[in-house]
């Protein structure tokens, strides 16, 4: 019986040793395909890194044009307005240089003048319509919000607190009030 002992104790250090060398085959390929599963990993987080920072600077860019942008846009705001007033501005200054037509008779003078300013003068109101500037409403009664009262006038033609006569037209850019008319009023 003890040779059968010794023969079995044998044949379990056999397997033992069968044991022993699988797992360590096992755990070498485990730990080969672990180190090959954490090289896949690390590329891809690698390259998560790279695409990330690549956004993240093309919207860093994005967001310098855009104030760039943004900067320049309020900056020449005014720019269409101001090109729309030259046409003015020269009317004003042929009307100027007329005047220095020494061979016009000066009553035809005084009219060509007359008809210039009017003729500038509606350019004005044409650039003001444009750019939404209009008028004040002077007709439809008092506005404390969009008049303002000077003066008071006796008048027989006009009610209590109804305007008797505009002394300077008030001006509305879109919904917002540039200038009130000044007018003034009836009293009685």
């Amino acid at each position: 019986m003890s040779e059968k002992v010794n023969e079995t104790m044998e044949d379990l250090k056999d397997n033992e040793t069968v044991c022993n060398e699988e797992q360590t085959i096992i755990e070498e390929d485990f730990v080969e395909s672990s180190m090959d599963e954490i090289g896949v990993l690390e590329a891809k987080l690698k390259e998560a890194e790279e695409k990330y920072l690549r956004v993240h600077a093309d919207f860093e860019n994005i967001k310098k044009r855009m104030e760039k942008d943004k900067i320049q846009a309020i900056e020449y705001a005014s720019e269409r307005f101001a090109k729309d007033l030259l046409n003015p501005i020269d009317s004003l200054e042929f009307a100027i240089a007329s005047l220095n037509n020494k061979e016009a008779d000066s009553a035809e003078l005084l009219e060509k003048v007359k008809e210039g300013i009017e003729l500038t003068i509606k350019s004005f109101k044409t650039v003001f319509e444009k750019h939404g500037i209009e008028l004040v409403d002077v007709d439809s009664g008092f506005d404390p919000n969009l008049h303002d009262a000077v003066m008071h006038a006796e008048s027989d033609n006009h009610e209590e607190g109804e305007i008797v006569q505009v002394l300077q037209r008030g001006y509305k850019y879109k919904d917002r009030l540039l200038r009130p008319a000044m007018v003034s009023i009836c009293k009685k």
